[in-house]
């Protein structure tokens, strides 16, 4: 059965119980203590650094055997040496019984802990570190992961979780993507409403761009329902009341700032138009609701 997972500090070690107990999911931890050395968590768990360095040490003379060796003959050595200690270290309690996360947001764990895939009991040595990692690295969520054993039963797994960025929608399809663009398949769109919605072909790529000038003008960035990507080169700004503020394909920024020129000085934003249109760098071209272009007039900036 998989491993337990606890979200907490650290915890006193708790005595462990004599004769066969049902297999059960290991605990998950909550992140420890930044700076905490290991001989400190092991400490907190109940191992003494001699049964630590004792351990250690069993593993490194099965090390020496297997280097003196050649051959095929050296390759069955190591594997019987191996198998040897971590029995050994197992009989002697070194199984997995908590997995502790550390860096995951609570949306990613489920998928972290799955990908993990460990289990309550199992040999604490026999656990593949280097194939744990690349797991859990596969997971959208995350971007880097580490994981270090912890005598005398703990795997602790530390995640540098991606930053989500914008809910992307396109071709009918909806995801929600990070700060590189990457499609994030484990989250699901509905669950981040209060991120920035980008529409068409290539926004995901250019958000990233223009997102956090627009987040430094909340007066925008409250009216705004989506940044629509126009033929993969600009944006136009979709507004909650339907009016829509055309960009120009280079220097977004200085267009933004003619814009927030306009709304200190005339509140543009609040005098109804249907379009805002800031392509030509030299003015700036408006239109009422009352007096909406046919749909070609205004794909052609009439």
């Amino acid at each position: 059965m998989p491993a337990a997972v606890r979200g907490g500090g650290r915890s006193a070690a708790r005595p462990r119980a004599k004769g066969p107990q049902k297999s059960a999911k290991p605990r998950v931890a909550k992140p420890a203590r930044e700076g905490a050395s290991k001989l400190r968590a092991a400490k907190g768990a109940g191992v003494s650094p001699t049964f630590a360095l004792v351990a250690v040490a069993a593993v490194m003379t099965a090390g020496v055997a297997v280097a003196l060796a050649t051959g095929d003959r050296a390759q069955k050595l190591s594997n019987a040496a191996a198998a040897a200690v971590t029995a050994k270290a197992a009989d002697a309690g070194l199984r997995v019984k908590t997995v502790h996360l550390q860096g995951a947001s609570k949306s990613a764990q489920s998928a972290i802990i799955a990908a993990a895939d460990l289990r309550r009991d199992q040999p604490l040595l026999g656990v593949d570190l280097a194939a744990v990692r690349e797991r859990v690295e596969r997971v959208g969520w995350v971007r880097r992961a580490r994981v270090i054993r912890l005598y005398p039963d703990t795997i602790v797994i530390a995640i540098d979780e991606r930053r989500l960025l914008a809910v992307w929608q396109r071709a009918g399809r909806v995801n929600v993507i990070d700060g590189d663009g990457a499609v994030v398949p484990e989250a699901d769109p509905g669950q981040f409403a209060s991120l920035p919605l980008i529409v068409g072909q290539g926004a995901n790529t250019a958000a990233a761009n223009i997102l956090p000038s627009l987040a430094a003008r909340p007066h925008l960035a409250h009216r705004l329902e989506a940044l629509v990507r126009v033929d993969d080169r600009r944006w136009d700004l979709r507004l909650k009341d339907g009016a829509l503020v055309q960009l120009p394909a280079t220097d977004e920024e200085a267009a933004l700032i003619r814009l927030d020129q306009l709304e200190a000085k005339s509140r543009i934003l609040e005098l109804g138009f249907a379009r805002v249109d800031l392509r030509d760098p030299e003015m700036v071209a408006v239109r009422p609701r009352e007096t909406a272009a046919p749909r070609g007039a205004v794909a052609d900036g009439v």
